[in-house]
């Protein structure tokens, strides 16, 4: 069983200890539907201020979406459209202050107003994005995203 605690201390030091969660739930398991659920579920009651977290698997031309917390989400996302198409084609995390700024921004849920998308690479391919997304504006700064950024890398290292 796993016992979830509650964040404390500075921002970094929760994403210390979340990060220990995130190792604790993927160790010994090497399925990415499990871990990706697992993850997603993990970050979404952990963290404030979020309405979607996921992930979405790249298919060999497209972003399929995988396991998640949140609304129905948008089922199929084309590399050259969106936050997260920019984050898998160029593999460089977005982070993405104003959705509604953002140039060809697909709005899955309209209370969304900050994203943040991370690129998932295994040995040099592209396994998908890990995508969080806020209806508050702003909400991702650079320590969310080096924490997030962490996560995913224990994600993509339980790949094998």
């Amino acid at each position: 069983m796993f016992d979830t605690s509650t964040l404390t201390g500075s921002k970094p030091e929760q994403y210390g200890q979340l990060l220990a969660q995130a190792r604790a739930l993927v160790h010994g398991e090497r399925d990415r539907i499990a871990n990706a659920a697992n993850l997603s579920a993990l970050v979404y009651h952990a963290l404030p201020h979020l309405n979607w977290v996921g992930f979405y698997f790249f298919d060999g031309k497209e972003l399929v979406v995988g396991p998640f917390q949140g609304l129905p989400a948008c089922v199929r996302i084309p590399l050259d459209k969106g936050v997260c198409g920019a984050a898998a084609s160029q593999r460089v995390t977005q982070r993405i202050e104003d959705v509604d700024a953002f140039p060809g921004h697909i709005a899955c849920d309209s209370a969304s107003r900050s994203e943040l998308v991370v690129p998932l690479v295994h040995n040099g391919n592209l396994v998908g994005v890990f995508d969080l997304d806020s209806p508050s504006l702003a909400r991702f700064d650079a320590e969310d995203q080096a924490g997030l950024e962490a996560i995913a890398a224990v994600f993509v290292e339980a790949l094998g």
